[in-house]
Order: structure tokens, then C-alpha cells, then sequence
């Protein structure tokens, strides 16, 4: 399952390890592969699996705040021009 980090400043490592910021683009494609791979955990929660149940949930609140995060980047980005 595809993880959504959600620290106040998310950064993306490059290929030579040192961080940068990670692009409203590259965070939002990251929410939405983590949700599709919710999916599968949807559909077991669905079928009467409770820990699947738990790891939707979990899923939801990390795309919760990282699409906080993303509002911010977005006013921030907005503010700065």
C-alpha cells in the first residue's frame, strides 16, 4: 500500500538523497494512489474485515491532512506572488 506522508513541510527525496520540496502535483498524485490502494481494504471492510476497516480509516485521516497541506501550499504559493 502506497503511504501519503503528511509532515507540515512534506519533501521529496531525489536520487542523491538530499530533500526538496515536494510540487502540489506530486502531492496530490500521492493522495490519489494511496486512495486507490485503499480500495482493496474498502472492499475487505466491506465483506466484514475490521482491521481492513482500520486501515481505511487510517488512510482517510492521512488524506485529510495531506490535503490540508495542500490548501496551505496552495494559499502560501498564492500569497508569495
Amino acid at each position: 500500500m502506497a503511504q501519503i506522508v503528511a509532515p507540515a513541510v512534506q519533501m521529496h527525496k531525489d536520487g542523491r538523497g538530499s530533500g526538496r520540496a515536494m510540487s502540489v502535483e506530486e502531492m496530490v498524485q500521492g493522495m490519489i494512489d494511496a486512495l486507490n490502494d485503499a480500495l482493496g481494504d474498502a472492499s475487505k471492510h466491506d465483506r466484514g474485515n475490521n482491521a481492513a476497516g482500520t486501515r481505511v480509516r487510517k488512510a482517510m485521516q492521512v488524506a485529510k491532512n495531506t490535503a490540508q497541506n495542500v490548501r496551505k501550499q496552495v494559499q502560501s504559493d498564492k500569497n508569495s506572488r
